[in-house]
């Protein structure tokens, strides 16, 4: 290690992650996702053309998981229960047009969600983008999403609507998604990985994004399997959601 990087490591972590950083942490998760979660369609990198004006990092892109469709029994939309995230079937032009939640429930239509993970340079951190629409295409007003939600989530949106998650024009696609807001990632980050960062830490910067949605996932229902994280991030993972949002 030389001296810079040596001084460097003398300073607390203030729990960003670096923009020429982010596509190797990236790739990692999603490798991890497809290793261990097999029910769920793969997270893709979708490569961009240079977005940041002050970067000097020439490889610029986002993760996306697309074409999930939210899946509610009758007996959950009763008891307002658990709700099971399943990846949608493809469906011939031959076969009639119809899904698991048509077949449980007729009188519910399944909820579809797209999700994309992008980097964020004014916070330095990565930022959950996702937008709900029916099966017909037209979006999904916020109440309904909110309708989705787990029962944590659902509350902390009640208290902080406009705070916890936000609109805003997709940096990319330049159409209005919803985003968890970013602006406590790297206090909560700083909690969960403080411990085992240094700069010259290649395994620390892979892991960032696994450790990263192991808490994000579960404020819109998507738990990662306890597979992909590292023995003393399991221990973490006890921490929830609600507890860090709160």
């Amino acid at each position: 290690m030389d001296l810079k990087e040596a001084v460097k490591d003398k300073i607390p972590w203030d729990g960003t992650l670096p923009l020429n950083e982010f596509s190797l942490s990236a790739s990692t998760f999603s490798d991890k996702w497809k290793m261990f979660n097999h029910s769920f369609p793969p997270w893709l990198w979708n490569p961009c053309p240079k977005h940041h004006l002050n970067s000097s990092h020439k490889v610029e892109g986002y993760l996306s998981l697309e074409n999930v469709c939210l899946v509610k029994s009758c007996e959950e939309e009763k008891n307002h229960g658990s709700l099971s995230w399943k990846e949608e079937s493809n469906i011939s032009q031959a076969e009639e047009p119809f899904d698991h939640a048509t077949l449980v429930c007729p009188e519910f239509e399944a909820n579809h969600y797209d999700f994309h993970i992008v980097y964020s340079p004014s916070y330095r951190v990565p930022v959950l983008y996702f937008r709900s629409y029916y099966s017909d295409g037209q979006p999904l007003p916020l109440g309904e999403i909110e309708k989705d939600l787990p029962g944590h989530s659902a509350e902390l949106l009640l208290e902080s609507k406009w705070t916890f998650i936000t609109q805003e024009e997709h940096p990319y696609l330049n159409r209005p998604w919803y985003k968890l807001h970013p602006c406590g990632t790297r206090d909560w980050m700083k909690l969960l990985l403080s411990d085992t960062y240094t700069s010259s830490n290649k395994n620390f910067i892979e892991q960032y994004l696994v450790s990263w949605f192991s808490v994000v996932g579960q404020v819109v229902g998507l738990k990662i399997s306890l597979e992909m994280l590292n023995i003393e991030e399991k221990k973490l993972f006890e921490t929830t959601a609600s507890d860090i949002f709160e």
